[in-house]
């Protein structure tokens, strides 16, 4: 279980755990006197199938306490002690593809997994594999191969507003699945680890331990976000839970299917919030926006036009409150990509600017997760050379074992020329049997075998 401190608060964010349980007097629509009291429970009927258990198996590092008389030869963390301890946790998914077995859970539930078992509604039990994930946002999208799945519509989480009724779905302490109700509680909240992109929904539907992945839904059964973490003293619920807007999953997700990684866009700039004492001395007529303190140079930002001191009130047309809020929007669009920035120039007038994001360096692939024999190999995307670069690579590993070393761009598998991490994904598993990766090392051409 992983808590985050925020103010005088915890986040908690279970590492198979965190949603929902519905308040004693959810303010559903009443009925119209005659008529049949309203219920969720024809939609639920059709959505609920898509929502399922999580169980993960794996083994964590502890480090051990070293007493002070032997700190003198253990004095470099690095060199201190370890032991491997197994463990188990739980948590939920939502399937997003029935055809093709895609379901996105948070990246905490699965982070550590060496085994992950996914559990339907009608009791199937299914081995999955993790695709990808992207730790900063905490998505993780998972893979089945079995039939007959029900996978839930996606809405534009744009379109949300404060007061709209929300349905949350999942397994809170291994119960099995549960139905709570809230309403949204307000949009856009960041904040709560300035380490990750963060844009979240704030619901108070109940969330519990064993729901983080789980599925937030609105009252025509579409999902609207995954639910993450929730706010509380001692890590209970008290009404004030988070999720992440299904926009941003949908925006990573597709990065994760299409590249085998997510190719976080970067705008290339360092700033702050506007605060209320802030926009008085600015003469700005409303307290939100991100002010830019710095430009890097030959960023994205640098390179459309905008300057230190410029005031970034929108994002594609949509008001940001933060420059948390900017940094979660900019960090779920993928690289390549264009935005259309508004902004607010010092001498008080208002400019578009129009920016191609450029790409983050951050290998969050799983190569185990395109062929066994990858594991303990870091891939990334070369976009110089048009194929996948072997970043990294464990001593003693699978990939090590087959010939693979640091370095290497793995070109093609067997004649079909590869440019990156998803279409080297597709050819492994088009392949039946032996494959051969055509390997470029330094200025030499040769070919490894993988089966």
């Amino acid at each position: 279980m992983k808590k985050i401190s925020v103010l005088l608060s915890s986040i908690l964010l279970s590492g198979g755990v965190a949603m929902a349980s519905l308040p004693a007097h959810a303010n559903l629509p009443l009925s119209v006197a005659g008529q049949q009291i309203p219920s969720l429970a024809p939609m639920l009927e059709n959505v609920t199938p898509a929502v399922v258990l999580i169980s993960v198996r794996g083994t964590q590092e502890i480090k051990q306490r070293v007493p002070d008389a032997f700190r003198f030869f253990f004095g470099n963390p690095r060199q201190t002690p370890s032991r491997e301890r197994p463990f188990q946790g739980l948590g939920s998914g939502v399937i997003i593809d029935a055809e093709k077995g895609y379901i996105v859970t948070n990246y905490h539930v699965v982070k550590e997994a060496d085994e992950i078992q996914i559990t339907l509604k009608d009791g199937r039990q299914i081995e999955a594999t993790k695709m990808g994930s992207d730790e900063n946002s905490d998505i993780a999208l998972l893979q089945v191969d079995t039939e007959d799945l029900t996978a839930v519509n996606i809405a534009d989480s744009d379109k949300l507003r404060v007061g709209d009724f929300a349905v949350a779905i999942g397994s809170p302490f291994g119960l099995g699945q549960t139905v709570t109700s809230g309403i949204i509680s307000a949009l856009g909240r960041s904040g709560l680890n300035a380490d990750n992109f963060e844009d979240f929904i704030q619901t108070d539907a109940a969330i519990n331990s064993g729901n983080s992945g789980g599925a937030l839904i609105n009252l025509r059964g579409e999902l609207i976000g995954i639910n993450t973490a929730i706010i509380g003293p001692n890590g209970g619920n008290v009404g004030i839970g988070f999720a992440i807007p299904s926009n941003m999953v949908k925006s990573l997700v597709t990065q994760i299917i299409e590249f085998g990684e997510v190719r976080r866009g970067v705008l290339g700039v360092a700033g702050r919030s506007v605060t209320g004492e802030f926009a008085k001395a600015m003469e700005l007529e409303e307290a939100q926006g991100a002010f830019v303190e710095q430009v890097t140079i030959d960023s994205a930002a640098d390179e459309a036009g905008i300057e230190a001191g410029d005031v970034i009130t929108k994002v594609n047309g949509k008001k940001i409150r933060s420059f948390s809020e900017l940094r979660g929007k900019i960090g779920a669009i993928g690289a390549g990509s264009e935005v259309k920035l508004t902004v607010i120039k010092s001498n008080g007038k208002e400019k578009t600017y129009s920016v191609v994001l450029k790409k983050a360096d951050s290998p969050n692939v799983e190569p185990a997760s395109i062929h066994r024999m990858l594991e303990g190999a870091e891939l990334e995307n070369h976009d110089q050379a048009k194929g996948v670069l072997v970043s990294d690579i464990e001593e003693d590993s699978p990939a090590n074992m087959i010939g693979l070393r640091k370095g290497d761009i793995i070109r093609g598998v067997n004649r079909s020329r590869v440019s990156n991490i998803g279409e080297l994904r597709e050819l492994l598993k088009e392949g039946d049997g032996i494959s051969l990766l055509h390997i470029i090392r330094g200025n030499s051409n040769l070919y490894i075998r993988i089966r």
